[in-house]
């Protein structure tokens, strides 16, 4: 991040609507794509209702679909915004690092940053688990982006003229919606949802938000089912608005988007295993019996090579170097010989000096090094102030600068299915099917510049238990750990349930990379990857001990008086806790996966 921007690019929510200054798009603003000039009306109805066997006559549809032609591009903006995208533009490193890698790419242990950002004693982010409500309101930022870009549509009478781009709209709100309640354990989803514009707004429980959402999605897949049944020249008017305003199916077709509800459920379904596994149960064999993301071709994603863009995590590492690898991940990674250390992140870009001893010098391009999560930052972003730049980066090379970012991958669908198999649901297949097509279908790069990972996943697939491996920092040998991993990749029917948990979940985590917001609920609902503790969790808001991880982020809004007296009357309550990093959401509870 660039200290201009940093200085003026903030996520904090401002005082009337607990809205962001990360740019986002009033109702009634013009168009960020600068077209055209909105509606000035703020429509309020029944989002979440959807008439999908309306009789709709063609001149009626016509009608409709003049009509709402601005919403559909504010449609096309909330898609960019669910990766880092921002005024109608495709993703790019300002706000997706507010967005994802300031706070949770780092709770995840994918990556650390490795400055402070600022002057002064501690900086702005003193280290990771350090409480900062500029960065930690930034996901919330861009949730009300999205909201502000699509709720006016879905809650617009015309719409109910074309019920699958309602139900494609509510789909977008609800996944953002369920990514933030995830995050910060409660959101004022209905009244979000209901496009109110003004405070006072009313926090939801998080059991709540999620089933809505899920009732939501069955609404969902019944609308875009029952779209085979249209005539043919309806068909066609859907498939021309999805063809120029939809940017996260390959396809550009409904039946993409009712997987991806599908496929969301069955993500949902998992994440409330431990407090209502019945539930769970039912909602996972629901979402894989109407059809969940199963190949590579029905994934749905942001393609850098469709869309002329970089990934945003290359420019943030290589260009600005405000990320680096995480020791934990590093460890994990070599533990396990995984192809993804060799390219996926670079070596060390320059010599490191022992601190205890100058003439212990480690070499330019010597090994792949990460930094322990939680040490404490000093100021610089070139290696010439802060020697720390020097340790392992996203590696500068084609195949990152065009990894896609994924909405829904096939690998994380078939993780899901394969735990679920292994709790003896009906997933269609087995643990070990799911989990091994999950593993070959992991990769991180595009898969139409994939050739490394193909040619080495056999091999990796073998291994039967981890190699030995110790993390070294050759900067202060303090920081220096032991692996943590215990478990090998080959799967063996022998294996204890834990363990064939513990193997389903690593991998899971290692194929999502670097989309940290699954990871970091997979690490809190289930305790794996086995990570290094972070160091100096004290940084935080001080209810963390060390041995802890951060448990969810604090309510956004706290800048103002407003937001705060929301957060008093109804977040605290909603949360059924304290409003800190330790404390556990909905479905976050402590003792056995089984």
């Amino acid at each position: 991040m660039k200290k201009t921007i940093l200085t003026a690019f903030c996520a904090m929510l401002a005082a009337a609507s607990l809205h962001s200054c990360l740019d986002f798009d009033m109702p009634t603003d013009t168009f960020t794509g600068g077209q055209t000039d909105l509606d000035p009306v703020v429509y309020r109805g029944k989002a979440d209702s959807i008439d999908y066997r309306k009789v709709i006559s063609e001149q009626g549809f016509n009608d409709a679909m003049s009509d709402l032609q601005q919403y559909f591009a504010q449609m096309k903006t909330a898609q960019y915004y669910l990766r880092g995208g921002k005024d109608g533009q495709t993703p790019g490193p300002h706000q997706y690092q507010y967005v994802y890698n300031i706070t949770v790419d780092n709770y995840a242990g994918y990556l650390v940053v490795p400055h402070n950002f600022a002057t002064g004693l501690g900086g702005s982010l003193k280290s990771t688990y350090a409480y900062n409500q500029d960065y930690c309101d930034g996901p919330y930022g861009a949730f009300l982006s999205i909201k502000n870009n699509i709720a006016n549509m879905i809650n617009h009478p015309t719409i109910d003229s074309i019920p699958e781009l309602k139900a494609i709209g509510l789909l977008i709100f609800d996944y953002s919606a369920q990514e933030m309640v995830d995050l910060y354990g409660s959101i004022p989803y209905v009244d979000h949802k209901s496009n109110k514009e003004s405070n006072p707004f009313t926090f939801n429980k998080m059991a709540d938000i999620y089933a809505s959402i899920v009732d939501n999605l069955d609404t969902i897949n019944a609308c875009l089912k029952h779209f085979d049944s249209r005539p043919d020249w309806y068909k066609a008017g859907v498939q021309s608005i999805l063809g120029q305003y939809d940017v996260m199916t390959q396809d550009k077709s409904v039946a993409s988007w009712c997987r991806l509800a599908n496929s969301l459920k069955l993500r949902m379904a998992m994440h409330t295993v431990k407090v209502q596994p019945s539930v769970a149960q039912k909602w996972a064999e629901e979402a894989v019996q109407a059809g969940v993301v199963e190949t590579t071709a029905q994934e749905l994603l942001l393609d850098p090579m469709m869309m002329g863009y970089t990934n945003p995590l290359f420019e943030i590492a290589n260009n600005w170097g405000d990320t680096r690898l995480n020791a934990s991940f590093e460890s994990l990674l070599a533990s396990l010989k995984h192809p993804y250390l060799e390219y996926v992140f670079d070596k060390n870009s320059n010599i490191v000096v022992n601190s205890s001893d100058p003439n212990d010098i480690m070499q330019a391009n010597t090994r792949i090094m990460g930094l322990r999560a939680g040490i404490r930052m000093i100021q610089g972003q070139a290696y010439k102030d802060n020697f720390r730049i020097a340790y392992s980066s996203i590696k500068n090379n084609g195949e990152m600068a065009n990894a896609p970012l994924y909405l829904m991958k096939v690998s994380e669908v078939e993780f899901l299915r394969a735990e679920g198999a292994l709790r003896g649901w009906n997933m269609g297949g087995s643990a070990q099917q799911f989990y091994e097509q999950g593993i070959r279908n992991a990769q991180v790069e595009h898969r139409l510049m994939s050739t490394y990972y193909p040619n080495a996943v056999d091999e990796y697939m073998s291994l039967e238990a981890p190699v030995a491996y110790k993390y070294v920092d050759q900067y202060d040998h303090s920081y220096d750990a032991e692996s943590v991993t215990t478990i090998g990749v080959k799967w063996n029917e022998g294996d204890s349930q834990e363990t064939k948990l513990e193997k389903i979940i690593t991998q899971k985590y290692i194929a999502a990379f670097p989309y940290s917001y699954e990871s970091w609920n997979d690490m809190r609902r289930t305790g794996y990857p086995k990570q290094f503790e972070v160091l100096n969790v004290e940084d935080g808001d001080g209810s963390l001990v060390q041995g802890d991880i951060i448990r969810k982020i604090p309510l956004p809004g706290r800048d103002t008086s407003v937001g705060m007296s929301d957060i008093t009357a109804s977040g605290i309550e909603a949360l059924g806790g304290s409003d800190t990093q330790g404390t556990r959401v909905w479905w976050d509870v402590a003792g056995s996966n089984f």
